[in-house]
Parts: C-alpha cells; structure tokens; sequence
C-alpha cells in the first residue's frame, strides 16, 4: 500500500491530507466510500450512556485528532480492512409488542414509530425485526395460522388466513414501513400447526415427516401472503429454539430433522414458488455450534441455506467464529437476547454491550437483536406458560412509555451504523472491548466499553493522527468521525 503525505499550514489550524489505495488482503475488499482527507478541524462526535443510566445515549463533547499520541493505551482504527456487511441492529416485534404499541393514541404512536425506527437526528434507527411466524410465547394467546379441531387434518392448507395477526401486528408493520421501507424482517416460528405434530399439542412435540411438504408450503404461504399486505419477509429461521420443548408454543427439531426438512421439503418448495427469502438454520444457543455445523456439512440441504442464527443463553458468542470458519460462505446472525426482570441497569448494560454490541459482530454476526420491544409493567401480554420476565426495551402501560436498558444497548450501534455498513478493523485492548464499522457513507463509528473497575484513559487512532479520551469504569461510549 502507498501512502501519500501532504501538509498545509493555514492561519490557526493544521490540515493533515492523507490518501491511501483500497486494502488488496482484507478479509472483504469492497468499493467504498473513499477518505482521503483527515481534518484535524473536525471534530468526533461522542454519545455517552454511563454505567447507573444517570446519563443514557447523550452527546458529549467533542473530541479532536491530533498528530501527538497523548496516552499508552491506543485503539488503532483500520477501515482498509473490512469484514462482514451489517443488515441491522434492533428487536423482536412480537405480538404483544405491537398490541401495546398500537393501543398508543394515534399522534403518539406515530412520535414512538419515528423515534424507534426514523433516520432523523432525534431517532433510535432500529433498522432490523424479528417476528414470529403464528404466535411466539409474548402474544397472548397461542395461535397458527392453520389451526384444526383435535382429529382434523388440513393439507391442501384450505383454511390458512394470517388471522390474529391483522389486528396488530401487520398494521405495526406498515406503519413502520411507511417511515423505514427498507428495514429488515426476519420471521421465526415457534411451532408448526399441532395436527402436523407427533403430540398433537402446541408445546414440545415434533414436526411429522409426513407433513414436512405440507409444512414448508405453509411457510411459502406465510411469505406470499405477508407479500401481499406490502411485507417483505427477507430471512427466516427454520425454528425458534429448535431444542426447547418447554415453551408455549414450542416444538423440537434436531440438526439431522432439520437438514432433511430443508433437503426434501423447503428448499424444493421455495425453488418452486420462487421464493428468494433467506432460509437460517438452527436460532438456538451458542452452546450447540455442531448443531448448524452438522446441516452444512450436507451438501444437499446447505445449498439452500444462507447461513444459521444464535442466542446466547447457554454457550460463548465466539461459537460464531466457530460455524464461520468452518463455513466461511454462509452467514452467521445473532437473534435472540433477553433483558430478565425487573433489570438491572448497570450489569445489563456492560454484559450486554460487551457480549452482544460488540462481541456478534467481532464474531461475524450480521445482526444483533434483542428480544422483546415492548411489554406492560406486569411483562404482558404472555400465553399460558409463555415468558414471565422478559422486559421489553418499552414498558407501556396505557399511555406511559418507559424506555429500559436494552432500548438503549441497541441504539448505541443502530442509531450510527445503518444498513449496508462494514464492520472494520479495530485492535482490542484489554478492558476496552470495542467494535468499529464504516457506513456507507465513509463515517467511522467506534463503540468502546470500559470493563475495567476504574477509570481508564485511551487513545483513539485513525491513520496517523490521535484523538485523546477517557471512559468511567462500566461506561459506554460512541465515537463517529
């Protein structure tokens, strides 16, 4: 690489030119943006959320290159090496998610909208949703969209309607639209209709080969049918928490179940209705990466998968590593996180930055969704056995809306790093774990956590120049230039 260093002295300031050729060895080399001018006049703009959330996601003041490095702790910057695209940060919009939202009186609900999903100044950018495909466990109540009395089949799918889902969540999703037609919408069921399973009920069971056909055509329903109301559905998961019979609904699908299903059922199905949704195996814990490794090592069902998808419940988040280097042609997503009730802000905060913020994306992770966007103060609405703690990012309650720990975690990335973005090249320092990204727009964006116990003083490094900080011990901060 060549680097070309030209000076100019002005009256009062000091302009440093810097212009470099696009990175050959990177781990992705795309076009992007060129920055080939460092102004040592502008400035980096600081958002700080501090560790009791006394301070959440506020400017700060500005921070300014300089061509001294003033610190011996130094987070080098490198936007020559690009990783993986980012499709988006945000949450799951279940169903009594969008009950309570679309509840709100008109003008408010349409302010909330704005700030959560909007590109402006004042807005959150949530760029990115997860939606369950017939009732998750945060709706209250269970429902598919196939349902039969006890002993009644429906394979020719005859009775299929989108349902309960037309009340709320489908007019939430076109309001959304209306102001991010762009965002992204990952659906994930939680169970198949109860006469195509085993037990015939709605929690645990498994899904009968018999109607592994009929299944996927139920999904390429569900796809076509959300199309038709102006929804596109960009990516599903085969099933939420494959290996978790306990919740209601649920059902069980074992890596050698699932890699047939995908083989002889809905790759085929997809093929044959045209279907280009993203098909994502596993939406499970880290704990299991051989579960996702297990289906790509089948050649026949991995050509239809796009990549596979994690919570992180159980295991640790570089299990994403793990799959992508096995296969580094599919993608990784992380999907799932909760923040258990009441909360707690200050423990929230930092293991959730560190873990998910900035820890999916280090390991690949083209997403990072939280679970529930909103629930009431009594963290409803819920099914009979569904979640009783999970605290949404709002709590609404009438009119009310509080906004918790894990609204806040989210916008510290979504609110500076939109779609298309890169994750790019940053050093890790120990007790500074931080991710950096470049926009589409050539912005940089570094988000730093201090895990460490005390105040800790650090540098930032872009090219060759130098910005000087500190953060309080648990405090979080974003850095755009």
């Amino acid at each position: 690489m060549k680097i070309f260093y030209k000076y100019f002295l002005c009256i009062n300031c000091f302009i440093f030119f810097i212009s470099c050729s696009p990175a050959q060895n990177s781990p992705l080399s795309p076009t992007m943006p060129p920055n080939l001018v460092i102004n040592l006049r502008d400035s980096i703009s600081v958002w700080l959320t501090n560790y009791n959330g006394t301070t959440r996601l506020q400017p700060q003041t500005p921070l300014y290159f300089d061509t001294v490095n003033k610190t011996n702790l130094i987070i080098t910057v490198d936007s020559s090496q690009h990783y993986q695209t980012m499709d988006g940060f945000g949450f799951t919009l279940t169903g009594g998610s969008a009950t309570l939202i679309n509840q709100l009186p008109a003008s408010q609900k349409a302010a909330l909208l704005n700030e959560l999903f909007g590109n402006n100044g004042n807005s959150m950018g949530f760029n990115y949703l997860r939606i369950s495909i017939g009732a998750s466990d945060l709706n209250s109540s269970v429902f598919s969209y196939d349902d039969m009395p006890t002993g009644q089949l429906d394979t020719s799918l005859s009775k299929f309607s989108l349902g309960e889902d037309t009340t709320d969540l489908i007019p939430v999703l076109k309001a959304i639209l209306q102001i991010n037609p762009s965002i992204q919408i990952l659906g994930s069921p939680w169970s198949a209709p109860a006469w195509m399973k085993d037990n015939g009920g709605t929690i645990g069971g498994s899904l009968l080969p018999a109607f592994y056909t009929v299944y996927a055509k139920y999904l390429a329903k569900y796809i076509q049918a959300m199309q038709q109301h102006g929804i596109t559905i960009h990516a599903i998961t085969i099933q939420n928490e494959p290996l978790n019979p306990n919740n209601n609904p649920s059902m069980v699908m074992q890596s050698a179940d699932q890699a047939n299903f995908i083989q002889n059922a809905l790759g085929p199905v997809f093929n044959n209705e045209n279907i280009d949704t993203k098909i994502v195996l596993y939406d499970h814990n880290c704990d299991r990466p051989d579960y996702p490794m297990n289906i790509l090592k089948n050649a026949a069902a991995a050509q239809y998968v796009d990549g596979s998808a994690f919570h992180l419940y159980a295991g640790s988040i570089s299990a994403l590593s793990q799959v992508h280097d096995a296969f580094p042609n599919k993608n990784v997503y992380f999907t799932e996180q909760w923040v258990g009730a009441p909360g707690d802000f200050s423990s929230n905060l930092k293991w959730h930055i560190e873990n998910l913020i900035i820890g999916a994306p280090r390991n690949w992770s083209k997403t990072v969704l939280e679970w529930n966007l909103a629930a009431n103060a009594q963290y409803e609405p819920h099914t009979p056995g569904g979640c009783t703690q999970c605290l949404g990012a709002l709590t609404i309650q009438g009119n009310e809306i509080i906004r918790n720990v894990a609204y806040y975690i989210i916008a510290h990335a979504s609110k500076f790093v939109p779609y298309g973005s890169y994750r790019i090249a940053s050093n890790m320092v120990n007790g500074l774990p931080n991710v950096a990204f470049l926009t589409p727009t050539g912005k940089k964006v570094l988000i730093v956590l201090n895990a460490t116990a005390t105040t800790q003083a650090f540098g930032i490094q872009f090219k060759n120049v130098f910005a000087s900080t500190a953060l309080s011990s648990g405090d979080v901060a974003t850095y755009i230039w």
